[in-house]
């Protein structure tokens, strides 16, 4: 069981997965520097738990 995101969290998330699917992989890393350049995110906290959403997301669309 993972830890349950905040709709604030979802929402970013979606949004910036679904303008930029080309940019995100299945790695975090890579996710996360591309996070950082999108949007401004006052905590790297923050922007972490962003990156690490929109990298299951990415996995989600790649399995599927």
């Amino acid at each position: 069981m993972g830890r349950i995101k905040t709709t604030v969290i979802k929402r970013v998330g979606m949004k910036a997965y679904e303008n930029n699917k080309e940019k995100f992989t299945e790695d975090f890393n890579n996710n996360k520097k591309e996070i950082d350049k999108m949007i401004k995110i006052p905590s790297k906290r923050l922007r972490n738990i962003v990156a690490g959403y929109v990298t299951s997301l990415a996995r989600r669309e790649i399995a599927t």
